[in-house]
């Protein structure tokens, strides 16, 4: 709690800078008209508008990502007004300009319009809470309805035809008041995303929250200086439209960093369920041996006999609470990789059964993801060997061939098995399928009298 408080005083006194220096510009460009200064540019303008587009589209899709993750409804709603920008600037700001046509006015009041409408859902979402049971089809129901209301908002613009008031105030100096009156809504609605982002980072730490209110800080005065500075021709490029571009940079950034957190946060929370299967599946077992032999001395069964079982068992039990606990402590990161596999490798190896070399190479970069899967994969190959290969030796190799391949190999000097790449029994199956979960490749070589080698080659 208290690097959250950190994080916020921190972001709000950025946040404080930054609409200072906003503030003041703006009022420098007030004070002395000759600075508000504009470019009839429109190929650098095209090039903005669909830079700025395109990135909303990423934006939107990230956000639909992280829905189909957490399934957050503030996400569903993140995602659908991103989109609604983005089509809306790209089917009536950028779409006729490739085409090589003029915008009329019933094109530019959609992409306004367009604009305004999904910056009020993005302004909306923080104030969201819950989750939504029905994600499969979510965002393509709200992708459909979004693209629906814009053609129906446009063809009734279109219908208006002559009545329909121009964008571009050509040969004045001044905007006329709706279009004043329109662009102050806009910068209304990013006021209220800033407000609102804001509030859900200081309540709820959201690191996507912090960006996207800093990118909102932006968007509100960017739509000032269009509030004040009378220019909204196609062709025009202003202090305003680099002002958008650097919010969409920052939001872009914050929901980079936030889907790979929620990826993060969703393979480490399966990991915990499997972890917590694995304790039932095995220490509850032998837990339960252990209740069973203590029963049958309780009954009178000869000590000789039921003591060096229960002994067994309950070695057993402890040695499987340490693994378990060792794989839980490196799937939630809070144990270093390459520490926790060389810790199991001692709890493994402590009873003098199995030797076992360890062999990393620390300059091998592995993903949160993949560090679970080959904690894992090790943890059940090595299982494997000590319980029906009767082998003496085993060898792990976490290593990288020229050209950046990286692998996984586990060998042992044990009995082998006649299949070749016969997926054997259950552990064999399980190590398969963690490989494939993290797209790696799964390889197992078993001669009978001569041991058993298996490989995992991870995803370039």
């Amino acid at each position: 709690m208290r690097q959250s408080r950190s994080d916020y005083q921190s972001w709000l006194l950025g946040e404080i800078l930054l609409t200072g220096l906003l503030g003041a510009s703006l009022a420098l460009f007030l004070a002395y008209p000759l600075l508000q200064t504009s470019w009839d540019m429109p190929g650098l303008r095209l090039v903005l508008q669909t830079t700025m587009a395109l990135a909303g589209l990423l934006v939107a899709v990230l956000a639909a990502v992280r829905f189909s993750v957490e399934g957050r409804r503030l996400d569903l709603l993140l995602a659908t007004g991103f989109f609604v920008t983005s089509l809306s600037s790209f089917a009536f700001a950028i779409g006729p300009q490739l085409g090589g046509h003029t915008i009329q006015p019933a094109e530019g009041w959609s992409a306004l319009l367009g604009g305004i409408v999904g910056q009020a859902l993005i302004a909306a979402a923080p104030f969201l809470r819950g989750r939504t049971k029905y994600r499969d089809w979510a965002i393509a129901n709200a992708v459909a309805a979004a693209g629906i209301a814009l053609l129906v908002a446009w063809s009734l613009l279109r219908a208006a035809g002559t009545a329909l008031p121009n964008l571009d105030p050509v040969g004045s100096d001044s905007q006329p008041f709706y279009l004043t009156g329109t662009l102050a809504l806009q910068a209304f609605t990013a006021l209220v995303a800033l407000i609102g982002w804001g509030e859900r980072f200081r309540t709820r730490g959201d690191d996507l929250a912090r960006w996207l209110a800093l990118g909102f800080t932006l968007m509100l005065f960017a739509a000032l200086h269009l509030v004040f500075q009378p220019l909204l021709a196609s062709t025009y490029v202003s202090q305003g439209d680099f002002l958008r571009m650097l919010a969409y940079l920052l939001i872009l950034v914050g929901a980079w960093r936030a889907i790979r957190s929620a990826e993060l946060g969703r393979v480490v929370a399966e990991e915990r369920a499997r972890v917590a299967r694995e304790i039932h599946d095995g220490l509850a077992q032998y837990l339960f041996a252990v209740s069973t032999h203590a029963s049958m001395l309780e009954a009178g069964a000869p000590v000789d006999e039921v003591a060096p079982r229960l002994k067994e068992a309950a070695l057993l039990a402890q040695q499987e609470a340490r693994f378990a606990i060792l794989a839980l402590s490196s799937a939630s990161g809070t144990a270093p990789f390459d520490a926790a596999l060389r810790r199991y490798v001692d709890f493994l190896t402590a009873d003098g059964v199995l030797e076992v070399e360890l062999e990393i190479d620390t300059s091998i970069r592995l993903a949160p993801d993949e560090q679970i899967e080959v904690f894992r994969i090790v943890q059940e190959g090595l299982a494997n060997v000590r319980r029906h290969a009767n082998a003496t030796q085993a060898e792990v190799t976490i290593g990288e061939r020229p050209f950046g391949e990286r692998y996984v190999s586990i060998t042992d000097d044990g009995a082998g098995f006649d299949g070749g790449e016969t997926p054997g029994g259950q552990g064999l199956k399980n190590m398969r399928a963690r490989a494939e979960s993290i797209e790696g490749g799964f390889s197992l070589r078993s001669t009978p009298g001569r041991g058993t080698a298996l490989e995992v080659v991870l995803r370039t």
